[in-house]
């Protein structure tokens, strides 16, 4: 019986061209979905490429557009901020994280108007109500402590998450002494 063989790229084969092995392990990673240039550097020396050889790879890929940090940041605001309901100060530590420049993820966060922030926050409140009870004071204040802690994990300024949450409370029928002070962000 034959053995099966990985193939002359497999990242596996120590005998082949480094070159070779990196193009394929960022092939394989940008075929699942988009990676900023950081991402891609940090897979490639975790398998141990050297880093000339990742640095003369990911200048080709840049190069020919398969690597894009702008674009990247961009479709990622939208989505995480459409799709997950996060804030701006959210979104922007998970770019952060992901090795996208200061400069490249505050162009692509200026997508995220503060209206825009503030209509998602106040349907995440409005999806989060459906489940809370709201019937009487101590529930109401109670539920609306949980809608703040929500925003705020989501990345929402206090002064928006205040803002929605008192609108929404008081569509519930909250009393204005019920809400506490206006201006806790």
């Amino acid at each position: 019986m034959r053995p099966e063989r990985a193939g002359p790229a497999d990242p596996k084969d120590h005998d082949a061209d480094p070159e070779t092995v990196a193009r394929v392990i960022c092939l394989r990673l940008l075929t699942g979905r988009a990676h900023t240039r950081a991402e891609l550097a940090k897979a490639l020396r975790k398998r141990g490429v050297e880093d000339d050889v990742s640095a003369r790879l990911l200048d080709r890929f840049d190069e020919v557009g398969l690597i894009d940090d702008a674009a990247f940041a961009g479709q990622w605001v939208r989505s995480r901020h459409q799709q997950s309901g996060l804030g701006r100060r959210a979104i922007a530590a998970e770019l952060y994280r992901k090795g996208v420049d200061r400069e490249v993820a505050a162009q692509a966060l200026a997508e995220v108007d503060p209206e825009s922030e503030r209509r998602t926050a106040r349907e995440l409140i409005e999806r989060r109500l459906r489940t809370l009870r709201v019937d009487g004071p101590g529930e109401r204040a109670k539920a609306g402590q949980r809608l703040l802690g929500m925003l705020a994990r989501r990345g929402y300024p206090s002064g928006v998450a205040t803002e929605v949450v008192r609108a929404a409370l008081a569509e519930h029928g909250a009393e204005d002494e019920e809400l506490g002070p206006a201006d806790l962000g």
